[in-house]
C-alpha cells in the first residue's frame, strides 16, 4: 500500500508501538503477578485450594460484571473523546469531559457497590459462601471507577505510562495483601478457608487505593504541562455541561456492553455449568466444582496473560483512530486498522501456540499434580480459544474507535446468540471442554462479521496481511514444535534422574521451552523482515544487536 502521507504514518505506528509496549509491560507484569501467587496461595490453602479457587472466581465473575457496569465504559469513552478534542485544540473541553465524568464515575460507582453489597444473597447463585466474597469485593466499585476514568484521562493523551504503572502497582498491593492475608488466616490461625477468600478478595480495594494514589502522583507532576496546553488552546469550542454529558454516556454504553463481552460469556458458563453437567453426570458439587475451577478459574488466569496483550493493542488504538476520523483521514484509518491486526497476529498467535506448547509443566507450576493431564489437556485448549478472545478485544475497541458502536454491539449480540444456542450441547458432550468451544465459536462468528464491515467500509492493506498471517503462522508453528520438543526431551530426561512431574522441575522445563521456542520465532521473524512490517526502523537495530543478516 502507498501512504499518501508516510510522516504521519510513521508517527502512528511509533505512537501505537509506544503505547503498546508501555500497556503490554504492565498488563503482562500485572497479569503476571495476577498468576504467579496462586503458588504459595494455594500451598497456604492445601486440601481446600481448588474449592477456595472456584469459590474465588465465582464472586469474581460477578463482580467483574458489576465492576463494568460501574465504569460504564466512561474511561475508554473519555480516552476518546479527550482525543478527539485535542486533535481540534481544545485541550479545555477535554479537561471538562474529565471532571463530567468523574462525577458520573463516582456515582455509578457507589450505585453498583451499593446494590453488589446489599444484593448478594439474590444472586450467590445457591451458594451461601458467595455471598461474604461479593459483600468484600463491592467495596473495589467504590474506588475502581474513578481510577479508571482517571487511566481514560492520560490515554487520552497518548500517555500510556500512568497507566501502565499505576495498573502495575494496584496489582502488586492486592497480590501482597491477598498472600499476608492467607498466611495469617490458614497457616497461623488455621482458620476458616471462606474468610481466608474473602479476605483475598477484598485485596481489591486495597490495590485500588494503590493505583488511585500512583495516578494521583502522576498527574502533579504533569499539571503544568496540562494547563500550558489548555491555556494555549484556540477555545472555538463552546460544549454545554448537558451536551457533555449526553457525549459521555452516548460513548459509553456501548464501551459498556463490548467491555463486557468476555465476562458475559464466562458469566453464561458460570451459570450454567453447573445445571447441564449435574443433567450429564452424576459427580458431587467437589468434582464439579473442581472441573470448574480448571476451565474458568485455573486456565483463565494463565491465558489472561496472553489476552492482556490484545487489551494493550485495543487502549491504545482507540484514540488514535479517533483522532484519524476527526480529521477525516481515510488512508491514515485504513493504515491503522491494518497496523492493529498485524501487530496482534504479530504477538497473539505465538503467544497462544507457545502456552499450547508448554501447558504441561505450566500448569504443574501453578497448580501442582492434582488432576495434572486434565488440567493441562484443559489450558491447552484455553491457549487456542484465547486468539479468538483476543482478537474480540482489538476489533471491538476498533470498532469503538470509529464510532461504529452500535454495529458493533450489534455484532456482538449476534455472537452472543451462538453462544447461548451451543452452550447446552457443547457442555452436555465435552464436560469441561464444552463451554470453551462454545466461546471460541461464539467469539468467532462476532470477530468476523466486525472484520467484514470494516473491510467494505474502511479497508485493510490485504497484501500486508496475506503474508504477515502466512509467515507469523509458519513461523509460530515452528516455535511451538521447538517448544513442545523441548518439553517432551527435558522430561524424559528428568525421569531418568529424578520426578519429571515435581513444581521445580516442570519451572525448568517451563522456561527452558520458551526461551528456545522464542528465540526461534525471534530469529525467523528478523531473518526473514516480517518483523520488519510490524516495528519499522526498530528492526534493523535488533538485527544488529543479535547478529542476525
Amino acid at each position: 500500500m502507498i501512504d499518501n502521507n508516510p510522516n504521519q504514518s510513521e508517527r502512528s505506528r511509533d505512537v501505537m508501538l509506544s503505547g503498546s509496549a508501555w500497556m503490554t509491560a504492565g498488563s503482562i507484569l500485572s497479569r503476571f503477578l495476577g498468576a504467579v501467587y496462586i503458588i504459595p496461595w494455594g500451598i497456604w490453602f492445601g486440601n481446600y485450594f481448588f474449592r477456595a479457587n472456584a469459590l474465588y472466581g465465582l464472586g469474581y465473575n460477578i463482580y467483574s460484571f458489576f465492576l463494568i457496569a460501574a465504569i460504564a465504559g466512561i474511561p475508554s469513552a473519555i480516552a476518546k473523546q479527550v482525543a478527539h478534542y485535542n486533535a481540534l485544540n481544545e485541550y479545555g473541553v477535554g479537561v471538562r469531559l474529565y471532571k463530567r465524568g468523574l462525577v458520573l464515575a463516582v456515582g455509578t460507582g457507589a450505585i453498583c457497590a451499593l446494590f453488589l453489597y446489599f444484593g448478594a444473597p439474590l444472586i450467590d447463585g445457591g451458594n451461601p459462601n458467595v455471598i461474604p466474597v461479593l459483600h468484600s469485593l463491592a467495596w473495589a466499585i467504590l474506588i475502581i471507577p474513578t481510577m479508571s476514568l482517571t487511566r481514560g484521562y492520560f490515554q487520552g493523551y497518548q500517555q500510556m505510562a500512568p497507566s501502565a504503572i499505576s495498573q502495575f502497582v494496584e496489582q502488586l498491593a492486592r497480590v501482597a495483601y491477598m498472600l499476608i492475608t492467607a498466611f495469617i488466616i490458614m497457616r497461623l490461625f488455621h482458620g476458616s478457608w471462606v474468610h481466608a477468600v474473602s479476605q483475598s478478595t477484598f485485596a481489591a480495594f486495597i490495590g485500588a487505593v494503590a493505583g488511585l494514589i500512583t495516578l494521583g502522583v502522576y498527574y502533579l507532576r504533569r499539571r503544568e504541562d496540562f494547563r500550558s496546553l489548555v491555556k494555549n488552546s484556540s477555545n472555538d469550542i463552546h460544549v454545554e455541561a448537558k451536551q457533555l454529558y449526553q457525549e459521555i454516556i452516548a460513548q459509553a454504553v456501548p464501551f459498556v456492553i463490548l467491555g463486557a463481552g468476555i465476562t458475559i460469556f464466562m458469566l453464561i458458563d458460570q451459570f450454567t455449568f453447573f445445571k447441564i453437567m449435574n443433567i450429564a453426570t452424576h459427580y458431587t458439587y467437589t468434582t464439579l466444582s473442581d472441573l470448574y475451577a480448571m476451565f474458568a478459574v485455573n486456565s483463565n488466569k494463565l491465558i489472561m496473560i496472553t489476552i492482556s496483550l490484545s487489551s494493550a493493542l485495543a487502549i491504545t488504538a482507540v484514540p488514535l483512530l479517533s483522532e484519524a476520523l476527526t480529521n477525516g483521514d481515510q488512508d491514515q484509518i485504513k493504515h491503522q486498522n491494518s497496523n492493529v491486526l498485524a501487530l496482534f497476529m504479530f504477538v497473539m498467535i505465538p503467544a497462544a501456540l507457545g502456552m499450547a506448547a508448554i501447558a504441561g509443566p505450566l500448569n504443574r507450576v501453578f497448580y501442582g499434580t492434582n488432576q495434572q493431564a486434565l488440567g493441562a489437556n484443559i489450558l491447552t485448549f484455553s491457549s487456542i480459544i484465547s486468539i479468538p478472545m483476543g482478537l474480540f478485544v482489538v476489533v471491538s475497541a476498533v470498532m469503538q474507535g470509529l464510532s461504529q458502536n452500535k454495529r458493533a454491539v450489534k455484532f456482538f449480540a449476534m455472537g452472543t446468540v451462538v453462544k447461548l444456542v451451543l452452550q447446552w450441547p457443547c457442555t452436555y458432550y465435552l464436560g469441561a471442554f464444552g463451554p470453551l468451544l462454545s466461546t471460541g465459536i461464539g467469539l468467532m462468528v462476532a470477530n468476523w462479521l466486525i472484520l467484514r464491515y470494516l473491510n467494505r467500509h474502511f479497508g485493510f492493506d490485504k497484501n500486508m496481511l496475506d503474508i504477515g498471517f502466512r509467515k507469523i503462522t509458519k513461523y509460530s508453528l515452528f516455535m511451538y514444535v521447538a517448544a513442545l520438543g523441548t518439553v517432551y526431551g527435558l522430561n524424559f530426561v528428568f525421569n531418568l534422574f529424578s520426578n519429571p512431574f515435581g513444581r521445580v522441575v516442570s519451572l525448568i522445563v517451563t522456561l527452558a521451552a520458551v526461551v528456545i521456542g522464542g528465540l526461534i520465532y525471534i530469529y525467523l521473524a528478523l531473518k526473514s523482515r516480517i518483523a520488519d512490517m510490524i516495528l519499522g526502523p526498530r528492526s534493523e537495530g535488533l538485527r544488529r544487536l543479535l547478529k542476525i543478516d
